[in-house]
């Protein structure tokens, strides 16, 4: 009887140890432009985003790294496209989604290379317009609404969502980096604080990096413009996106960071 007893004890436990083994490891998506990931990722075009690089800072025996980002893309045309939607088809809880949009967001709502631009703010403005992309009406709304959108569906679905100033561009005026503190960055803060969720300041933490260097050793860090990244400035972005994971107080996504 004992033996018996003990026999079911253990298959409990193999049972128990195999679905532990069997849990899938959590995700975490990237979302955003082309300073996150540039044409297919490969760097052919000598232009690189740090999304296609910041895998090398985590453990990913741990952690998936599925990086979305697309160039061209803004906070508004990301979910236009159905991209969000094909991500939130596969979103579990306990899976993280990291966003930095901004880039092209100031462009205009309704030209008719891009029609990407959302209205600029956090507030709850709205304009019709007619799309001559999508050849249909579209209701736009502001930056930080969409913002917002990302991070209302990722805790629906369990999910961490974290946001990220943009990253900043070779842009200088009397020895200092051009700053987004009085816009996007600034919004994607206000947004960050206003939704509990956290935030990593990329825009000052780069301009910081950038400015101890100087402009001309900057210079190099950039490719074709002064927007994208080389390899070298993309893996200096990459380097500071994990130092910023790293030290968020409040996100368990830090906790699959390589020891080094």
């Amino acid at each position: 009887m004992k033996i018996r007893k003990y026999l079911s004890l253990l298959a409990i436990v193999l049972l128990a140890s195999s679905f532990t083994w069997m849990a899938p490891k959590p995700t975490l998506y990237i979302i955003g432009d082309s300073t996150v990931r540039n044409g297919d990722g490969s760097g052919k075009n000598g232009q690189w985003g740090w999304g296609t690089l910041v895998h090398q800072y985590f453990d990913t025996s741990k952690l998936t790294i599925a990086n979305h980002a697309i160039g061209g893309r803004s906070s508004r045309t990301f979910i236009n496209e159905g991209r969000w939607d094909k991500i939130l088809e596969t979103l579990q809880a306990g899976d993280y989604v990291l966003i930095q949009f901004g880039h092209n967001d100031g462009g205009p709502l309704d030209d008719t290379a891009r029609a990407r631009g959302s209205i600029k703010g956090i507030g709850e403005e709205s304009k019709e317009i007619y799309n001559p992309i999508r050849k249909q009406q579209e209701v736009v709304y502001t930056y930080g609404h969409y913002l917002r959108k990302y991070i209302k569906d990722a805790k629906a679905k369990g999910a961490i969502a974290i946001v990220c100033s943009p990253v900043p561009r070779d842009n200088w005026k009397e020895g200092k980096v051009n700053r987004s503190n009085n816009d996007y960055g600034k919004w994607a803060k206000e947004i960050a604080e206003s939704e509990g969720v956290p935030f990593v300041d990329l825009n000052n933490l780069i301009a910081d990096k950038y400015e101890e260097m100087g402009a001309e050793k900057v210079k190099p860090l950039f490719y074709g413009d002064h927007t994208h990244t080389s390899k070298e400035g993309a893996e200096i972005n990459a380097a500071v996106v994990a130092s910023g994971v790293k030290n968020l107080s409040n996100c368990s996504l830090s906790t699959y960071l390589k020891e080094k």
